[in-house]
């Protein structure tokens, strides 16, 4: 290689840099440039954290601070599939600056206000980014008898109206669509909906919302939240626990594990921060103290506690722009620290509330008494299997990780939020998978049969058996899910009875020692095609070229439905495969099945369900029980197959 040759090279318009290389993008430009960094990911509506979420919430967020200023005691709520309106019934905003109020960055009425220091949206950002982000936004403001109205296309003005007379009462309206550009194929679900506008009522009693036709409303605040979303009896009368600025409610149940719902100014920090650290801490220190015994561990103390806790905090500041982790050290600019705050609250309200009910005090030291035992009589056994897990490589013999992880460099933390692991059954499967996922987000964990039945049994068998110690090692949740290294956990087992069996055990496992793992939403079940019918000329055709694509007139079905109207689309070329298997699948097949387009049903875990009596009835020893239920319930179609 020649000197000339191994000089740098200098692209041709380098020189030519300059001052019309400096542009500067309108505001509406740059949020539908960058939407990641207003609303994070930006999704189809299939997660709970999808960007079409965090639309509707900034636009409640403004109706929620009218409530919190005194103003409306109803938010109208109307969500279809692809469209959103929300109607408060507070002041309106003032008439001549309704549009800047929708359209100029950092406009708004809450950077003077010290009755807004303790809302939410301070950075005069949230209603505009859905703005932009819609290809059709309206917003209609009432005030004394006058009304205003504007509407809008990707944040342009395109219509307004002149001030007129009315007689509705006074408030704000705003109704938008996603930009479907934007949000390609997106669909809003109630199931995620809900819980959200739960949320604001349990945090903002006497408000109430009705949402396309439901009412909800609470009396209760948080003990309410508890009382409506646990899925477990609390062994003891929930504990409820407030003042101006802090509030908790607090409870054990019959389960392994910690339980958390946390709230900042009204904002579900789903992750967690410095309010949740503190409260832990606070929790676990004052029962201590109260019962006086040295030797317990915090981890004695929050085995099986379900808390859910709110504060106020004065400008608050996250680790995102979407709000789900507090980062605040202090509760203001002139208040202490959060952890300051929240330590000095439970000592004095939990101790008292310890001391008026000693019934509930001699409950709760029962329990710290049991799971101290569990743990001591424990220590052995986990000491063994860490100590056989530093002989066994998990990364060569069960898991292969994701670049993500292994790499664990700074700045990946979007990416970190899109890593998933499958848990597979079978070299076969795992092999199709691992030839084919995205090296950088996707990790493979591979059992070696069916996992045992741990319904019942205590979190020392996680520790007897392997199988079930590397997995948990593998997510990291031995010590807390805050810990989980994929935020999807997706079980990909074939479609068949055993494949099925295997996922009931997998959800066992998982319900019985980590619920919270299943209730937050990490927890997915992976859909795989039955059948696949294609053309028979085209895929003799691809074949003989050895192409590594599939023809497009190829159909993965996943119901039978979709099989026959794939076989009415093909006619007589329609050649037709039933996968018995995820080993069936090819790889080159498989990558649309776990990429952009992977169809993965979240598990969902309500009160409703009524979960301990389903693990009871299918996985307890109950086998006449289960017997005489399938017998009573079995349909045969054709009387000549009964013998």
């Amino acid at each position: 290689m020649t000197d000339e040759e191994m000089l740098p090279n200098e692209p041709e318009q380098a020189s030519n840099y300059s001052e019309d290389d400096i542009v500067t993008l309108d505001w509406n430009v740059h949020i539908r440039e960058r939407p990641g960094m207003y609303i994070g990911k930006l999704g189809d509506g299939s997660s709970p954290d999808d960007g079409i979420y965090v639309l509707l919430k900034e636009v409640i967020d403004n109706a929620i601070d009218e409530f919190m200023m005194g103003f409306g005691r109803m938010v109208d709520v109307s969500v279809t599939e692809s469209s959103v309106s929300v109607r408060d019934f507070g002041r309106g905003i003032p008439l001549g600056k309704m549009i800047d109020a929708v359209s100029k960055i950092n406009t708004g009425a809450k950077y003077d206000s010290k009755a807004f220091k303790k809302s939410i949206g301070l950075n005069g950002v949230g209603v505009k980014a859905v703005n932009a982000l819609s290809c059709d936004f309206m917003v209609k403001s009432v005030r004394d008898g006058k009304m205003k109205s504007a509407r809008f296309t990707g944040g342009k003005l395109v219509d307004e109206t002149e001030i007129t007379d009315t007689d509705e009462p006074n408030g704000t309206q705003v109704e938008f669509t996603p930009d479907p550009t934007i949000f390609i194929d997106y669909r809003y679900r109630e199931d995620y909906i809900l819980p959200l506008l739960k949320n604001y009522t349990y945090l903002n009693t006497g408000l109430t919302i009705d949402f396309n036709g439901q009412k909800f409303f609470s009396r209760h605040g948080l003990l309410d939240l508890l009382t409506d979303t646990m899925t477990n009896d609390p062994r003891y009368p929930i504990i409820h626990l407030k003042d101006d600025d802090i509030e908790v409610a607090m409870t054990h149940a019959p389960q392994y594990g910690e339980e958390y719902y946390t709230f900042v100014n009204g904002q579900h920090t789903t992750q967690g921060g410095t309010h949740l650290t503190a409260f832990k801490e606070a929790v676990s220190r004052t029962i201590k103290e109260f019962i006086g015994k040295s030797q317990y561990e915090y981890s004695d103390i929050r085995n099986g506690i379900v808390a859910a806790v709110s504060i106020k905090v004065e400008e608050p500041v996250f680790e995102s722009q979407t709000k789900t982790k507090l980062g605040s050290q202090s509760m203001g600019p002139e208040g202490p620290t959060v952890a300051k705050a929240i330590g000095d609250f439970m000592k004095t309200h939990l101790d008292n509330y310890l001391h008026r009910n000693p019934e509930t005090a001699d409950i709760i030291k029962k329990i710290v008494d049991d799971n101290e035992r569990e743990r001591k009589a424990m220590a052995g056994v986990t000491k063994k299997a860490r100590e056989q897990a530093k002989k066994v490589n998990i990364h060569n013999k069960k898991l292969l990780d994701c670049r993500v992880h292994l790499n664990d460099v700074r700045g990946q933390e979007e990416k970190k939020l899109q890593s998933s692991i499958f848990i597979t059954e079978g070299d076969s499967a795992a092999g199709s998978i691992t030839k084919i996922r995205n090296v950088e987000t996707q990790a493979v964990f591979s059992l070696r049969g069916k996992p045992k039945n741990t319904f019942g049994k205590t979190k020392k068998m996680v520790y007897e058996n392997d199988e079930f110690y590397q997995l948990q090692a593998a997510l990291n949740i031995e010590d807390s899910i805050d810990n989980l290294r994929y935020n999807k956990v997706v079980i990909a087992t074939d479609a068949d009875v055993d494949g099925m069996h295997i996922r009931m055990l997998l959800l066992t496992f998982f319900l019985q020692f980590f619920p919270d793992l299943v209730k937050k939403g990490h927890v997915y079940i992976l859909e795989t095609p039955l059948f696949r019918v294609r053309n028979k000329k085209t895929s003799k055709r691809s074949a003989g070229s050895r192409s590594r694509t599939v023809p497009d007139d190829t159909y993965y079905c996943y119901t039978d439905e979709e099989r026959i109207s794939a076989i009415n689309k093909l006619g007589n070329n329609a050649e037709i495969t039933r996968f018995k298997g995820l080993g069936e699948i090819s790889p080159e097949e498989f990558r649309r099945f776990i990429g952009e387009d992977m169809r993965a049903d979240q598990v969902s875990l309500h009160k409703q369900d009524g979960v301990s009596e389903l693990l009871r009835f299918y996985m307890g020893k109950n086998s006449l029980e289960r017997q005489n239920f399938i017998i009573d319930n079995l349909v045969v179609e054709d009387d000549s197959q009964i013998s």
